[in-house]
């Protein structure tokens, strides 16, 4: 499932692409994948102008020219595709946004969604996400703050997307990995220098990753050489029996609260 940095890399590659660009067309294969009728749904947004396109944890958010939103989430499976027709991978298309020479496909919305807010019901459906762990206010100290108290396991608290926003099942094991941690150690168990070495972690891997393209290998556009630029710099994530740069032990994956996991059980404590 994309996370912070893959959907931050859509971000700001879709934003220099389509900001200031008129939809002309939007095709709906899939009404379950948005919120209202399709006829309002196109409606709406038949005419506008992407203003700007903006993050907030997992999701993208599309202003549009009308003052309304689109939210988006990819949720498992789903991903976008910026062409024509002649260069668009043969997969079905459950939403497809049709611009002066180019398209918008969304692709692979069964769990995911494409909803039409208004700047009230986009507020409410974002209100109870934590906060981002890289913005600029959120520091160490806001960090140990927000941890004080908790007594869940390592891995479920960095998923929660109601203390942090945007961290799934593969940055939550690179981070725990880069701060030598294991992911199932108890948050109430953690040292100050252990919960400072986390909080390192978690930005030096997010950053890096969203600096590298995130690890989701479907490219955005033709000719797209960021996307999927951290795949091969995962350091335990779907690394399962492989050596550990480190400590050379083997790569272990269990489960925990159902999520995959990967860790090394030789220098993670």
């Amino acid at each position: 499932m994309p996370e912070l940095p893959e959907m931050e890399t859509y971000k700001q590659q879709l934003h220099a692409i389509l900001a200031g660009k008129r939809i002309i067309q939007t095709e709906i294969q899939r009404e379950k994948s948005i919120n209202v009728t399709a006829d309002l749904f196109k409606q709406e947004l038949n005419g506008a102008v992407i203003v700007k396109i903006e993050r907030r944890a997992k999701h993208l958010i599309f202003h549009l020219s009308t003052g309304k939103f689109l939210l988006l989430h990819l949720m498992l499976g789903g991903w976008m595709y910026v062409g024509n027709d002649q260069d668009a991978p043969n997969r079905t298309k459950q939403i497809t946004l049709t611009f002066d020479s180019i398209r918008l496909y969304f692709i692979g919305l069964r769990l995911g969604y494409l909803h039409l807010h208004n700047k009230q019901t986009l507020e409410d459906e974002l209100a109870d996400l934590g906060p981002e762990p890289l913005q600029d206010n959120f520091n160490r100290e806001a960090f140990q703050q927000l941890l004080e108290g908790r007594r869940g396991m390592l891995k479920t608290t960095l998923v929660n997307q109601h203390v942090t926003a945007g961290i799934g099942n593969c940055y939550s094991d690179e981070i725990c990995y880069e701060a030598y941690l294991l992911p199932d150690r108890g948050m109430d168990m953690l040292s100050e220098e252990e919960k400072d070495k986390l909080y390192s972690a978690m930005v030096s891997v997010l950053t890096n990753a969203t600096q590298l393209g995130g690890y989701m290998e479907n490219p955005l556009f033709q000719g797209d050489q960021l996307t999927g630029g951290y795949n091969d710099h995962c350091l335990v994530y779907d690394r399962e029996g492989m050596e550990c740069n480190r400590c050379h032990s083997k790569i272990v994956k269990t489960e925990i609260s159902s999520r995959k996991t990967f860790f090394c059980p030789g220098c993670q404590k």
